[in-house]
């Protein structure tokens, strides 16, 4: 299986407007996050500390509304730079890199989080972000954005889309639960998938270039063949998981579902052990970066807070802050994250460029075939 495959193009169009709901861990009602991040979406810092320059300045950080950090992470950077820590957030990655966009000649921050490997090409070309390369922690560099000369932008965290099956579901039934993408579409499986939509879902998206980069110019096929076969298609990764999925913790009855490879760690059941597990040869890597804004005021601020999101207290916080792992190296994980959150070794790319190019004619193309 061609992971990293080189895709004929199928039009040069050159996205210029995003629709779709994307971010590594959705956003809103469609984050798997948003009933326990405890409210770090608009905040200002603690204050009361003097700002490098002795004036009390401020870093104004822009991300998306599923950005949350431990209070006494934001106290830490704040310690440590000097600078009070702003936080404005709304959206997701994609309304995220529109509005960086958008604001390129007047930035409404200093620093930006949450634009990821889907969308780090257009940001790049659009000139939003300013060049800032130091000496980053081992691990951060295998994640840079390819073209990515001037290390504009620092990865900070990552994580795979990946079908997840309950396993008790399938056990009590005496059935073999599917293993790949191919086995999605066989009629033993009929009616027992559930999947965010690409248009509406960060992880919806990230299944759709899962299958565009196996099945290449034949993915519109194998998703007609998949909805022929009962597929369930909802808005996002919360209608889909926590209410379809057997495993959600509702009444639902879809026993597969398109979820991240962290979700078995949250599916435990009173023995230890998971009730459910991702299929790792289904996998789309995302990765989320931070950078300098061009044109920001406090230039300086802005390096500290992206020098602090490699640091050793927001890496170590990120698996239960925002449900992602961490990109340094060494890092140490959640008990039940060793044990139980699986990852692939060999997950699905699509080269960020291609994705710039051509994401808004693979959505016309999904739409069609799943409304069909």
């Amino acid at each position: 299986m061609r992971r990293a495959r080189a895709l004929t193009v199928l039009t040069t169009a050159v996205v210029l407007g995003l629709t779709p709901a994307c971010s590594l861990v959705g956003s809103g009602d469609d984050d798997p996050t948003a009933a326990d991040t405890g409210g770090a979406g608009s905040s200002t810092g603690a204050g009361g500390t003097e700002g490098a320059t002795g004036d009390g300045s401020e870093v104004v950080l822009v991300t998306h509304e599923s950005f949350v950090l431990p209070q006494e992470v934001e106290r830490a950077f704040e310690q440590q730079s000097g600078y009070n820590l702003v936080v404005r957030a709304s959206g997701d990655a994609g309304s995220l890199t529109n509005k960086l966009v958008l604001t390129q000649d007047s930035p409404t921050g200093d620093v930006a989080f949450g634009v990821d490997n889907t969308f780090a090409s257009r940001a790049l070309e659009e000139g939003v972000f300013a060049p800032y390369a130091f000496d980053a922690p081992a691990g951060v560099s295998d994640y840079a954005v390819p073209g990515d000369d001037e290390q504009a932008l620092t990865a900070v965290d990552n994580g795979n889309v990946c079908v997840n099956v309950d396993e008790t579901w399938f056990a009590e039934r005496d059935l073999e639960p599917p293993a790949s993408l191919d086995d999605l579409t066989d009629p033993a499986y009929r009616d027992l998938l559930v999947v965010p939509g690409a248009t509406t879902s960060s992880p919806g998206l990230a299944f759709l270039l899962a299958t565009i980069a196996e099945y290449g110019e034949d993915w519109p096929d194998y998703w007609a063949d998949l909805m022929d076969n009962g597929a369930k298609l909802v808005d996002g990764w919360s209608d889909a998981y926590q209410t379809d999925f057997t495993q959600g913790g509702g009444s639902g009855d879809r026993p597969v579902v398109v979820s991240y490879d962290s979700s078995p760690a949250f599916t435990l059941a009173d023995d230890g052990t998971s009730t459910t597990r991702a299929l790792l040869d289904t996998c789309f890597q995302q990765v989320e970066y931070v950078g300098v804004l061009a044109g920001a005021e406090n230039v300086a601020g802005a390096e500290a807070l992206v020098r602090f999101m490699t640091g050793p207290e927001v890496q170590a916080a990120l698996p239960e802050s925002m449900y992602v792992f961490p990109v340094v190296e060494g890092t140490e994980l959640p008990a039940d994250w060793a044990q139980h959150a699986e990852r692939p070794t060999d997950p699905y790319e699509v080269d960020p460029a291609e994705i710039a190019t051509e994401r808004a004619t693979w959505l016309q193309e999904w739409t069609d075939v799943v409304t069909r």
